[in-house]
């Protein structure tokens, strides 16, 4: 058996949840991949020895995106939108691991996802580097789907 690798990945953003974006699929690197849960400490009546930890509720990291600097993106449209007048328009975006032939054999579907970051790389002169851009989104859930 084969491990995956970790560079074999594609991206798509769902527009309004279901329709997807053909154009911003291409990432050179995908991190936030990550939840827990938090926990609450209950002490028991007359118990020393020990409390009961209970689940409280899930968090997620951000979802963050690099790529090389785009120019005609829906998706940067999108992003302007959200920092120029502060509207959002969430959408669903769904991360699959690919094996060596291009088949899904895991993913990550983020549900009503929204941008929170844009950043842009330093520019410098003494450097012949792509340009990549961050792109940041907080979402309300992740959902793991192993094929």
């Amino acid at each position: 058996m084969t491990l995956p690798l970790s560079s074999r990945f594609a991206v798509v953003f769902f527009a309004l949840g279901v329709v997807p974006n053909p154009i911003d699929l291409r990432f050179q690197r995908v991190s936030g991949l990550s939840a827990s849960i938090s926990t609450v400490t209950v002490r028991e009546g007359g118990q020393q020895l020990y409390t009961h930890r209970l689940p409280d509720m899930v968090s997620y990291e951000n979802l963050v995106l690099e790529r090389g600097f785009m120019v005609g993106s829906p998706l940067n449209i999108e992003f302007n939108v959200a920092f120029s007048l502060m509207k959002f328009a969430p959408s669903n975006v769904m991360i699959t691991l690919l094996n060596e032939d291009a088949v899904p054999i895991a993913g990550w579907m983020f549900v009503q996802a929204f941008p929170v970051r844009w950043a842009t790389a330093d520019l410098d002169a003494s450097r012949d580097e792509v340009l990549i851009d961050t792109l940041e989104l907080a979402y309300t859930r992740m959902q793991a789907i192993r094929i």
